[in-house]
């Protein structure tokens, strides 16, 4: 049996406990996530290990809901850019000709346009909900996803048992499925890490501009936008869903990679 390394380990350590509290974070959270519960910027106590926030809510508790929030819109953003991005890169590459170029020109002008810029404009005319934040950052973000997924499979699409596999007949949702797909995953699975960062940076900016998740919801960005004036006074507040982040970038970061190395030979596709 192939040992895990201390830093994977660590990894998937801090990953696993990010999303166990992300699942139960009702259960674990000592108070509601709106309610008052002291003054304002209390320091860390027995009753309030991070203290209190700018109104004078737990600051833990609003940690916890905030980084519900906040993972729940990167995985499900992440998930969706992975599906829509590398089914079509994948469908582009085998298919080939006036599609292939006509679905990648297409995105090539979706991507001359700055991410940031076009979500803050799309997301200023549009109500501001976990629906729509989780649709406008998937299929931004599909468009990296889909030059990643065209590039890997193009290369696999010339091989010999894809190709074997064509001269039995086989149709384009077997090659795709059954012959790219599972060949393609390793490059896909560390990427997946990446864009599960990026979506959690993103998701955590909108909300620092007021374009996120919107009050009295909490996620890490708007916690750390509601604190930012305490700063200034030497007040931590702010900085603790920074660390946060952060420390899921990370963790998340060596878990990608320790799988990239279990993951980089390619494999032969199915008979």
């Amino acid at each position: 049996m192939t040992r895990i390394p201390p830093v994977a380990l660590i990894g998937l350590f801090f990953t696993g406990l990010y999303f166990f509290m992300a699942i139960f974070a009702p259960l674990i959270a000592p108070y509601s996530m709106t309610e008052i519960v002291g003054d304002v910027w209390e320091p860390s106590s027995s009753e309030h290990w991070l203290g209190t926030d700018n109104i004078g809510r737990d600051l833990l508790t609003r940690m916890i809901y905030g980084g519900r929030t906040t993972i729940f819109i990167a995985t499900a953003a992440t998930i969706l850019s992975f599906t829509l991005g590398s089914i079509l890169g994948f469908t582009a590459a085998v298919v080939g000709g006036w599609v292939d170029q006509a679905m990648s020109r297409f995105v090539d002008l979706i991507m001359s346009i700055p991410t940031l810029i076009f979500a803050l404009v799309v997301l200023s005319v549009m109500p501001v909900t976990l629906l729509i934040l989780i649709l406008v950052m998937g299929l931004l973000d599909s468009t990296r996803v889909y030059r990643l997924a065209r590039a890997v499979a193009v290369d696999i699409n010339v091989m010999d048992f894809v190709e074997a596999a064509k001269l039995r007949g086989e149709g384009r949702r077997w090659i795709i499925f059954r012959e790219i797909m599972p060949n393609a995953l390793s490059p896909l699975v560390a990427e997946m890490g990446l864009r599960f960062i990026f979506a959690v940076l993103f998701v955590s900016t909108l909300s620092f501009l007021g374009l996120g998740v919107q009050p009295p919801n909490a996620d890490w960005g708007g916690i750390v936008k509601e604190n930012k004036d305490g700063i200034v006074y030497g007040i931590p507040a702010a900085l603790v869903p920074a660390v946060a982040i952060a420390t899921l970038a990370i963790s998340v970061n060596l878990v990608a990679d320790w799988v990239l190395n279990r993951t980089t030979s390619l494999k032969g596709g199915r008979g």
